[in-house]
């Protein structure tokens, strides 16, 4: 079992002496106390795998949330003028701010104010910021139709739409954090095998990797591993056909996926994110009250997270719990707490759901982006895009909202097709996201590196209809 693999028993808890010290922000103590049980004889197996995660996690978590009030309040001025401090406390009152204690002190979110202009079209106005994002809104336009509306209609003309798109994706380590004849490995994110992309193709990468992950992996990368006398990016480019094709629920039909994805290995729990809670088992059995078809439930859980889940850019993946249950509870989320909620929800109501990420790819924009699918027999394997979905609902547009349950546009690179997989050459130390690989992984000998210690870079070089 791998170091990551301890992220799968999080859902076991804290002690109350570690989680009182843990939320209080002394996480100094709460590091000892958590040692205290590490090192205790009678400490069950499971409960030091949980506490071994929440170290690490603990350690991490104060550098997402850097920012004193009032250095909150100067970098919110520092964009938009006439921004207030008095607007600033509404704004955390009203749970739009996301923060923690540290040495019982709010800090506040680093990312708080990019995500208000991403979710506040007067917020990005006061700042001149656009709101294009994974999550749908603020969508390029072309000749007055938007780029997602154009795909939807021509999609429900033709029945399907391909297009040939090609990459570039790259990682580097930051200067201060190179060191001469170190053992660095590294992992860029590929296209994988689904019955959405087609024809894969690596068109250049530089320097010669050691391994590139068969095309049906759960979580495909190219990798390398050297010693590094110079410090050097290492690069990946690639293209393939992504195909959808649209699924009419109204009349019975196929999307492919059956025999790859058999759906009744899709309906148990996965610790410790997808956890049918006694909260969510309420609410799944409220919302899903007096229906009988599954692709009825589906719509009414699809439904409730894309018209009550508002989009919102939260912290990274590793230092988050409970993350269906907490988005269910706080009703905000980025695109994969939604996708995630959205899948527990329907296991929970016996309809098959699972994972899949890459990125948001169009002409002039990249970006990471998580969504999510389910099997409705006859259709098949069917996709949900929750955030794309709410993202319809924030700009008043019902018919964007509706075409994302069951249909997919075909600005997407799939390259990850389960949640918290291994790559199939597993790093050594901890990942920066142990659940999900979108902008690449690296790691030297002795740890794995955090974000802020590398570079990483995607872009799309040509996007071609088909």
């Amino acid at each position: 079992m791998g170091i990551n693999d301890n992220f799968r028993y999080l859902h076991i808890g804290l002690p109350e002496d570690v989680l009182r010290l843990k939320y209080f922000g002394e996480f100094a103590g709460a590091d000892r106390a958590a040692l205290r049980y590490l090192n205790a004889p009678n400490t069950p197996e499971p409960l030091k795998r949980c506490l071994t995660a929440q170290r690490e996690m603990m350690a991490r978590l104060p550098a997402d949330y850097p920012l004193t009030r009032e250095e909150a309040v100067a970098l919110a001025q520092s964009a938009a003028p006439d921004f207030t401090a008095e607007e600033f406390d509404a704004l955390t009152e009203a749970g739009r701010i996301d923060w923690i204690y540290i040495q019982g002190v709010p800090h506040y979110f680093d990312r708080f104010f990019d995500s208000l202009c991403k979710t506040d079209a007067s917020y990005a106005a006061r700042a001149g910021a656009s709101q294009l994002g994974a999550d749908g809104s603020g969508a390029a336009r072309e000749d007055g139709e938007s780029r997602l509306d154009r795909v939807a209609r021509l999609l429900a003309e033709k029945g399907e739409l391909s297009a040939r798109i090609r990459c570039r994706a790259s990682l580097r380590l930051k200067e201060g954090t190179f060191r001469k004849g170190e053992r660095v490995r590294a992992y860029l994110p590929l296209p994988c095998a689904c019955d959405a992309q087609s024809e894969l193709r690596i068109e250049r990468i530089s320097p010669e990797p050691a391994h590139i992950s068969p095309e049906d992996a759960p979580q495909r990368v190219a990798f390398w591993e050297e010693r590094m006398e110079e410090n050097h990016p290492f690069e990946v480019e690639f293209s393939y056909v992504r195909t959808a094709r649209y699924a009419d629920l109204t009349s019975p039909g196929k999307s492919g996926g059956e025999s790859a994805y058999p759906p009744e290995e899709f309906l148990a729990e996965e610790p410790p994110h997808l956890l049918f809670t006694p909260y969510l088992r309420a609410l799944t059995a409220e919302l899903t009250a007096g229906v009988e078809e599954p692709l009825e439930k589906a719509r009414r859980l699809y439904d409730f997270v894309t018209l009550n889940v508002k989009y919102t850019y939260v912290r990274a993946y590793f230092g988050l719990e409970n993350i269906a249950e907490n988005c269910a509870r706080n009703l905000v989320g980025d695109c994969g707490v939604m996708a995630l909620l959205f899948i527990t929800l329907c296991r929970c109501a016996g309809v098959p759901a699972r994972w899949e990420s890459g990125w948001k790819a169009e002409p002039g924009f990249c970006g990471a982006h998580d969504w999510a699918r389910f099997y409705i027999a006859p259709h098949g394997w069917l996709y949900a895009d929750p955030s794309f979905g709410a993202g319809a609902v924030r700009e008043g547009n019902e018919a964007r909202r509706r075409f994302y349950f069951g249909n997919l546009d075909s600005y997407r690179m799939t390259a990850n097709t389960a949640f918290q997989a291994a790559f199939d050459v597993p790093q050594d130390h901890w990942r920066a996201d142990p659940y999900d690989n979108q902008v690449g992984e690296m790691e030297l000998t002795d740890r794995g590196l955090r974000y802020e210690e590398f570079e990483r870079t995607k872009e799309v070089l040509e996007f071609t209809e088909l």
